[in-house]
């Protein structure tokens, strides 16, 4: 978004009387209708990120340590993860992203015994799917949204059957209608995954993210084009955003 156009829309705003508002207060405007358990951070817990580019926000691969300043990426997963270990400083928390750009489930499912059950992650955080229906759209992948729903249930099935104690944050996959990429030939399709990822976390207790619901509320107090570069990728201020409404699912 250039300046021009920033200018203007806070004119406008201005005009229609929209008083400037926090990101903690649009994630509490949007995220009650979905309040859901929060999860307790313990003493030694393990937590892991996973997804695709958004979580990936290049992050350098060959980082393997966890709390690796490198190795979380520049994204939400990174500040999210600087809030945490300076919260619970005392707790010896170990943090780690493994989100690979342009991921879709069945390509978490390919890699997942190195990059999800070997780290033994205690909280694992999933966002995955807008690839699932980015690619489909474009025609460089077939799969269909059973497909996704298929493929994301068997891999929480394995991931409980290998992990039966593990806690599970299930983050809705979002996209910003009117940047660059994200257009009116999106919907109402794209919103089928995102219900089928809601009905996911449900079936399997898992804590659900609503990520479409805050990026809706958030573009009531500025443009899409603040919060994404291209309606899926985060700004810096997208980015935040994300990750404030990630610390949402915490005790």
């Amino acid at each position: 978004m250039n300046l021009s156009t920033r200018r203007s829309f806070f004119k406008k705003a201005a005009i229609a009387g929209i008083t400037a508002v926090s990101i903690p207060q649009i994630i509490s405007a949007a995220m009650p209708q979905h309040h859901n358990k929060k999860l307790s951070i313990n003493v030694g817990d393990r937590i892991l990120f996973q997804g695709d580019s958004i979580t990936d926000a290049g992050r350098k691969r060959d980082a393997l340590g966890p709390n690796d300043q490198s190795a979380l990426g520049t994204g939400y997963a990174f500040l999210a993860s600087a809030a945490m270990l300076n919260k619970y400083a005392s707790k010896n928390i170990n943090i780690f992203n493994k989100g690979i750009s342009g991921d879709k489930v069945f390509e978490l499912a390919d890699r997942w015994d190195e990059d999800c059950i070997a780290l033994k992650p205690d909280i694992l955080s999933i966002m995955i799917g807008v690839n699932d229906f980015w690619h489909k759209k474009n025609g460089n992948y077939e799969g269909t949204i059973d497909t996704y729903i298929k493929d994301y249930t068997n891999l929480l099935e394995r991931t409980k059957k290998a992990l039966p104690n593990i806690k599970l944050i299930i983050a809705e996959p979002f996209a910003v209608p009117g940047v660059k990429a994200v257009d009116a030939s999106w919907f109402p399709a794209f919103s089928d995954y995102r219900k089928a990822v809601k009905a996911i976390a449900e079936k399997f207790d898992a804590t659900f993210l609503p990520y479409q619901s805050v990026f809706e509320e958030a573009q009531k107090h500025a443009p899409g084009s603040y919060w994404t570069s291209d309606g899926v990728h985060t700004t810096i201020a997208g980015a935040q955003l994300m990750s404030e409404a990630w610390l949402e699912c915490l005790k």
